[in-house]
């Protein structure tokens, strides 16, 4: 099991990617599976720590090649600094695989050193970890110049931990809650503190519930009761606000420009018993037949408002992808609005922190169009806590808030959402 982790350095800045595709279809037992996403999600939560932590032990730069001698630095060390892993076993299985390998045979005495090095620092007490040096100074000064310093800390702190499950149940959340054993959210989620394979929890295969966070399940209820109402979700994919809208009665129709995407879609909608009409179209362009009573559009987005779940984010995103995707935010909101009827509402959501992903693009569309107003969102409304709204009425969640007992089973992702009114 361990080799098919140590590996996926040779993708570190895709490390989500290459586990679905490597270690997930590996013959590897579920137990290894999981362990497996977890030594590798830890590695690159903890990266900037990590690279610290041999920097006091090193007298020049480890060498680039092969790109494995650094997947194996950082696999060992992610389990001897956070993941309480013995020592021994730790640096045996990092020495030993090192050895096996031709292209890191030679190194096997520079893991072993640098390893034992950084395991007794770890006992000594000299080593100091912090959140802000794990997140890119790109991002953590966009943060700080959006939210103020002590705010982005907060985020950086909250975003470096790994997130609890969170569900949406198909029917009676607390009877779900109880049959998972979870707690309900002020905002009708339910949330484990169990780990495990999904698909195993009680209730899955019956399509009793399905995975979503807290704060991603907030956008379909701003819709209110959509029971009878034509409603489009744009950018659908996995699905889950497609089943939220339809367990609620709404005719939905969801459309992605990706056909596999939508398999994903189509095969939750079977395993929930629900039901929803699937178009294969880019939601930029795509003409229906007629207009809607709603349309829910999920922009995509440079995400950073979900490292909790998806820590490569951390690695894979670049300043300008910031500015590449609002362009195309702002297209599809431009075509999102045609698709409604004169007052329908248009949800608009992404699950970025970036203000040019969301307060900046509505404040630019509404300045541009007369022909649609914002409609305030409002605390207690599906549960919103006043401290996730601005000051106009927006949602504006970050990875800090819904703070709980035990600490494990705070947080939520950053989501913003506007709820708007097409009046001509």
């Amino acid at each position: 099991m361990i080799q098919s982790v140590l590996s996926f350095g040779r993708a570190l800045e895709d490390a989500e990617t290459w586990v679905d595709r490597n270690v997930m279809k590996a013959p590897l037992m579920p137990r290894d599976r999981a362990q497996a996403r977890m030594i590798a999600a830890t590695a690159l939560r903890h990266l900037g720590d990590i690279e610290a932590a041999f920097v006091p032990f090193l007298d020049r730069p480890l060498p680039t090649q092969p790109p494995l001698l650094k997947a194996i630095l950082y696999a060992g060390a992610a389990q001897l600094l956070f993941m309480d892993t013995p020592p021994h076993a730790a640096i045996n299985i990092a020495v030993e695989h090192c050895s096996r390998n031709p292209e890191t045979a030679r190194f096997d005495g520079l893991v072993n050193a640098l390893l034992r090095r950084v395991s007794g620092a770890k006992a000594e007490g000299t080593l100091t970890f912090s959140p802000r040096a794990n997140v890119p100074d790109w991002m953590f000064d966009r943060w700080a110049r959006t939210y103020g310093a002590e705010t982005a800390e907060r985020i950086a702190a909250a975003s470096l931990r790994e997130a609890p499950l969170d569900v949406t149940a198909k029917g009676d959340p607390a009877a779900v809650a109880e049959e998972l054993g979870g707690i309900v959210l002020p905002t009708g989620s339910i949330r484990l503190a169990q780990k495990g394979r999904v698909d195993a929890l009680p209730g899955f295969r019956e399509g009793h519930w399905w995975v979503q966070d807290a704060a991603a399940a907030l956008p379909a209820r701003l819709l209110g009761d959509v029971a009878g109402l034509r409603i489009a979700d744009l950018c659908a994919a996995p699905g889950g606000k497609t089943a939220e809208l339809a367990a609620r009665g709404a005719l939905v129709t969801a459309v992605d420009i990706s056909l596999e995407r939508l398999g994903r879609v189509r095969e939750n909608l079977s395993r929930l018993g629900l039901t929803a009409e699937t178009v294969e179209a880019d939601a930029g362009t795509w003409v229906p037949d007629q207009v809607f009573d709603a349309v829910l559009l999920d922009v995509p987005c440079t995400a950073t408002g979900t490292i909790r779940r998806h820590p490569d984010i951390l690695r894979l995103k670049r300043p300008d992808d910031v500015g590449k995707l609002a362009e195309t935010q702002g297209r599809l909101l431009r075509h999102a609005v045609s698709l409604v009827k004169p007052g329908g509402l248009v949800i608009y959501c992404s699950c970025s922190l970036e203000p040019e992903e969301g307060v900046e693009q509505i404040g630019r569309f509404l300045a541009g169009s007369a022909s649609v107003e914002r409609v305030p969102i409002t605390a207690g409304e599906a549960g919103i806590a006043p401290e996730w709204l601005t000051n106009r009425g927006e949602l504006r969640t970050l990875p800090f808030h819904l703070e709980l007992e035990p600490a494990e089973l705070s947080g939520m992702d950053g989501f913003y959402a506007v709820r708007l009114r097409r009046i001509a």
